[in-house]
């Protein structure tokens, strides 16, 4: 089975994706990294990394500078940064250490790059080597509560705010402001929009109670106002959302999803300025169109990539799926 699960831009041309190759079952697979050039996606080497396993996440802000997060064969979280050519391993407080996790990364207009995840046994986020914070990725101060959930993703607004998201929604100032939510049952976030303190948006899916083998999950679509959050229509509620965009003022934008009822072709949410309305991309050529993730094309009006895979089993084999969208 292949699959991409996070995909970055940079520009209109320039772009990287991320994910893996060859699971099958328990039997882990390969990372896979794709680079885009403005004219075609081309695998980038990995070998050299020499271990099994996954990469989960990538972000990047130029040519020469773009970092992923991935697992190796031994259950360890890899840091790699892209230099224009290759992926090296990067080292960083806690590496390889119990207590200790790297989640997910992204990287502000500054190029000042952030990572959510665990250390010490604490949930908190690490900040990467730029102005103000010397040469070495740095642990910021954990969440105040000891028992908060490891952050599974983190994202940073055009005014540069930080936010983590999760089991836990909180942002980070220098102090941390956390969001009450509730996570409801078998439930998991693929995205989070802070458009304001009091206008967030949350995307995932959650599985409910019991139910037969292969019973499809239902969306999640939610909305903070500051007070609490509520459900937000989404034109389509079995199957799942995988991820939101902004604009380049921060509002809401894009969704992408899979529709349980209609699997062949991506089902994107467009904001249309008081709701989500459906667009549809192409066809796939597989047996589903299931994307993982999407980011917006810098420098495009509307252009967008999402990728994923079109098929849940291994044989025939899943292939890599790569959308343009806009």
């Amino acid at each position: 089975m292949a699959h991409l699960v996070d995909v970055a831009a940079a520009g209109p041309a320039l772009a990287w994706a991320v994910g893996e190759q060859g699971r099958y079952g328990g039997t882990r697979g390969r990372p896979i990294a794709l680079a885009w050039n403005g004219t075609a996606w081309t695998r980038t080497d990995l070998t050299h990394l020499d271990y099994t396993g996954s990469l989960r996440a990538v972000s990047g802000a130029s040519a020469d500078a773009a970092w992923a997060i991935g697992t190796d064969h031994d259950g360890h979280d890899q840091l790699l940064a892209w230099d224009g050519e290759t992926w090296q391993e990067m080292d960083f407080p806690g590496r390889g250490e119990p207590g200790t996790r790297v989640t997910d990364i992204a990287v502000g207009a500054d190029g000042q790059a952030w990572v959510s995840g665990r250390h010490g046994d604490r949930a908190g986020l690490m900040r990467g080597p730029g102005p103000g914070n010397g040469p070495a990725w740095r642990w910021c101060r954990p969440l105040p509560d000891e028992t908060t959930p490891t952050p599974t993703g983190v994202r940073i607004t055009p005014g540069g705010e930080v936010w983590v998201y999760g089991d836990v929604i909180a942002r980070w100032d220098g102090a941390w402001t956390v969001v009450p939510r509730t996570l409801g049952i078998r439930a998991a976030v693929t995205g989070l929009l802070p458009v304001a303190h009091d206008d967030i948006w949350l995307t995932g899916f959650a599985f409910g109670v019991g139910g037969p083998p292969g019973k499809p999950p239902g969306v999640t679509l939610q909305h903070w106002d500051g007070s609490d959050w509520t459900r937000g229509e989404s034109p389509f509620t079995v199957g799942l959302l995988s991820g939101i965009t902004g604009d380049a003022q921060g509002r809401p934008d894009l969704i992408a999803g899979w529709d349980f009822w209609d699997q062949k072709r991506t089902h994107y949410l467009r904001w249309d300025g008081t709701g989500w309305a459906s667009e549809r991309g192409p066809e796939a050529p597989g047996s589903t169109s299931l994307m993982n993730a999407i980011t917006p094309i810098p420098g495009t009006s509307g252009g967008h990539w999402a990728v994923g895979t079109d098929s849940y089993y291994p044989y025939p084999p899943a292939q890599l799926r790569v959308e343009r969208y806009g």
